[in-house]
């Protein structure tokens, strides 16, 4: 029961983690600048995304842009591109796997095809969880190293927005959640290696007849 409850813990974080991987891919706040003219009415704040660049105005006006071409991008916005939808595919496979091997469910067979779709699923998750972490460190990199070098203009400086750290919580759910899950199916098949089942050997009938008709023959 307690392993059940663990897996069914590990399954909402997972679900979460998905959610958050999904919006941190498509928000496009992964860095914000915030420019103030003279006029509070002037200030805007630009933010760009994986997909897009959008300017918020304070008057109310809001504007995107896409980014239609590929190659014009810096090298760590297309490694983030390509990670972050394994990430997003990696994850939606493990919770359809995940769902049939967890205990709490009556899909996926008997014990042990239950036992090792749990363990994929969990693997799924750690893969997931490493490529979402990755092109977020990486982005977060790069804001820093650019807000610390002093011959970028103040104007050009952004900081980390809130996709960057959605994306980071998602990662470490991710994370534990596969963890979990590879754990409880490999503390389940340990607990079956060192403690084997005990054989129980009865005597048959027929050999109890046998062994009461030989005693007779002697009497």
């Amino acid at each position: 029961m307690a392993s059940a409850s663990l897996q069914f813990f590990a399954f909402v974080l997972a679900l979460f983690a998905v959610f958050g991987d999904i919006t941190a891919t498509l928000l496009p706040n992964w860095k914000v600048n915030a420019d103030v003219g003279s006029n509070i009415i002037t200030a805007i704040t630009q933010m760009q995304g994986l997909w897009m660049d959008c300017t918020w105005y304070s008057t109310g006006m809001f504007s995107c842009s896409l980014k239609y071409s590929v190659l014009s991008l810096p090298v760590y916005i297309q490694a983030a591109r390509t990670t972050m939808v394994l990430s997003c595919i990696l994850s939606a496979f493990g919770i359809c796997i995940t769902t049939v091997g967890m205990k709490c469910t009556k899909l996926g067979g008997d014990t042990d095809s239950k036992s090792h779709a749990c363990f994929a699923g969990g693997v799924c998750f750690i893969l997931a969880g490493i490529f979402g972490l990755v092109p977020t460190s990486w982005y977060l990199r790069e804001i820093i190293s650019n807000f610390l070098d002093q011959t970028i203009p103040e104007s050009s400086k952004h900081e980390p927005g809130g996709a960057v750290y959605t994306g980071f919580i998602s990662a470490g759910f991710l994370l534990i959640a596969g963890v979990i899950f590879c754990t409880s199916c490999f503390k389940k098949q340990q607990g079956a290696w060192i403690y084997p089942p005990k054989q129980h050997h009865f005597p048959t009938t027929e050999q109890e007849s046998n062994a009461g008709y030989n005693l007779k023959d002697y009497v």
